[in-house]
């Protein structure tokens, strides 16, 4: 796996409003990370669906994703369980509520729209959670793959479910063989 051109990276510390991204090639395709400062905004895989335009990555610039990009690489290598890196998703405060909840699910398993709604305080809540799923800046490293519908079927993602179906397979999570139904 590459990462992106990387010539002329520099250290240190960025001020917020320095929108930048860069790529990461990745086995199932480039990931487009975002950053506002130090803080990572947005990681996309491409043809993500709700992805941004292109006026708002800001110019192609390497410097300061070093360790995400390293971090990045361990996890799709099979050598990271989780990720530790400063994050800024932009989102409503339901959206946000509900991207916390995503990073608490571990590697290798999986919880359902309504297991997350319960948590949350209210089963009635399954398909807002759902939406806000689907509305995750940060995919990957905030792991909205590892939501399955009630049966465990393996339902929405925005970077196309056989992204989600092969990231849930690298995890070893038991819900990789089932597709919701369409009819």
């Amino acid at each position: 796996m590459t990462a992106g051109t990387h010539a002329g990276r520099t250290g240190g510390t960025r001020s917020a409003g320095s929108v930048r991204h860069t790529v990461f090639l990745s086995p199932l395709g480039a990931l487009t990370l975002v950053a506002d400062g130090d803080a990572l905004t947005g990681v996309y895989f491409e043809n993500h669906r709700r992805g941004p335009s292109p006026d708002e990555l800001g110019p192609r610039d390497a410097a300061g994703f070093d360790e995400a990009l390293r971090q990045l690489e361990e996890y799709f290598a099979g050598e990271r369980q989780s990720f530790d890196l400063p994050l800024a998703p932009r989102g409503e405060p339901f959206q946000q509520r509900v991207w916390e909840l995503l990073k608490k699910i571990p590697y290798g398993e999986t919880r359902s729209y309504g297991v997350l709604a319960r948590e949350l305080g209210d089963r009635a809540l399954a398909q807002a959670v759902g939406a806000a799923n689907g509305r995750n800046p940060i995919s990957v490293i905030v792991p909205c793959h590892r939501v399955v519908g009630a049966d465990g079927a393996l339902t929405g993602y925005a970077g196309g479910l056989e992204r989600k179906r092969l990231l849930l397979e690298l995890e070893g999570a038991a819900s990789v063989t089932r597709t919701a139904r369409l009819f």
